[in-house]
């Protein structure tokens, strides 16, 4: 498997295992067949593993940690994340810290390789019109990743039990690529990374999504990047294999994915095969995390990477149907997107 360096930290492989098949989030599978799924990553070449303790509520965790049973291979790294929002104020730190050690403990490792905050960055006077509650469980102002959450992640480093911390990319655009340049930075972003350049439900704040400037921004200052999202939770597959609302975010997205679907109907490929490739080839993504939770679904993506980038031609037909299209953000102050 192709490897690439990850920001400024370690070589890893192309393709990261995520926590989120693994955890059932992405349809039903059983922990023989997970813990079988994560043995035959690393078989073949995967040296990331991307979990949280809220996939499957501990069982993401749990199956990696049964996996190993504290004998990690070497060269296997492995993240963690935690969310936070405006009523865990006091005590940030201590929540931080109390779910990387459980984290820990379940996995049997000393240390994390990355800690990402999970949470939505945004500015200190912005209201999420759509979801006022998430505030208080999932978004964390600009004063306060500053004060409190930046303080706890460099404190976690002091003591050994992270090696680096990132953060997950997904909350309101503008402020993550203010984060991303700034003099305290994550050594990490995760990015949505697919054709549609949706969030999908993801998305709590009004403005439009803008996953590669978020990209370019993070590749310009020296972040590393793993893309998320590359099939945005099913619905750049053939059919979404669980059941979801027919207002859900992703199927939404389904529906207005059907001119690709078509697309590779005409080209004799699967949708998610074809996501995928596309997802692997974009520009300043380092790695590309994949929610897989079985060994067919995790054997047809690791055939698709052998195959290489996805073939100029059909990018170019890809990106001619303009699924991606959306209202940009107009440049604040003069400042550009990169």
């Amino acid at each position: 498997m192709e490897t690439r360096t990850l920001g400024q930290l370690w070589p890893v492989s192309a393709l990261t295992l995520g926590g989120g098949g693994l955890g059932q989030i992405w349809g039903e599978t059983s922990r023989d067949e997970a813990i079988a799924t994560v043995r035959l990553a690393v078989e073949r070449g995967i040296t990331l593993i991307d979990l949280a303790p809220l996939y499957g509520r501990g069982e993401a965790e749990a199956v990696v940690g049964e996996t190993f049973d504290g004998k990690w291979p070497d060269g296997i790294r492995v993240t963690t994340k935690c969310m936070v929002g405006r009523r865990h104020l006091p005590g940030i730190a201590d929540r931080l810290e109390k779910s990387l050690v459980r984290s820990l403990d379940t996995l049997k490792r000393e240390q994390a390789d990355l800690f990402f905050l999970h949470s939505n960055i945004c500015p200190d006077d912005y209201v999420y019109e759509r979801d006022p509650a998430f505030e208080q469980n999932g978004v964390v102002p600009w004063s306060m990743f500053f004060d409190e959450v930046v303080p706890a992640f460099e404190a976690l480093k002091a003591k050994g039990l992270i090696g680096a911390w990132g953060i997950t990319g997904t909350g309101l655009p503008r402020s993550i690529m203010d984060v991303l340049r700034g003099e305290t930075k994550p050594a990490v972003v995760q990015a949505v990374t697919n054709l549609l350049d949706s969030p999908g439900g993801m998305r709590r704040y009004e403005e439009p999504a803008e996953p590669r400037n978020i990209i370019r921004t993070a590749k310009n200052n020296d972040v590393g990047v793993m893309g998320i999202r590359a099939v945005q939770a099913g619905a750049l597959t053939a059919a979404i294999d669980r059941p979801l609302d027919v207002n859900d975010p992703e199927v939404k997205d389904y529906e207005k994915a059907a001119p690709f679907r078509a697309l590779c109907a005409e080209l004799g490929e699967d949708p998610a095969i074809v996501a995928h490739r596309y997802a692997l080839g974009m520009s300043g993504v380092d790695t590309l995390v994949l929610g897989v939770k079985n060994r067919n679904e995790l054997t047809a993506i690791l055939d698709a990477e052998s195959r290489g980038p996805l073939e100029e031609e059909t990018r170019k037909r890809i990106d001619a149907l303009r699924l991606n299209f959306q209202i940009p953000r107009m440049p604040i102050d003069g400042e550009d997107t990169l």
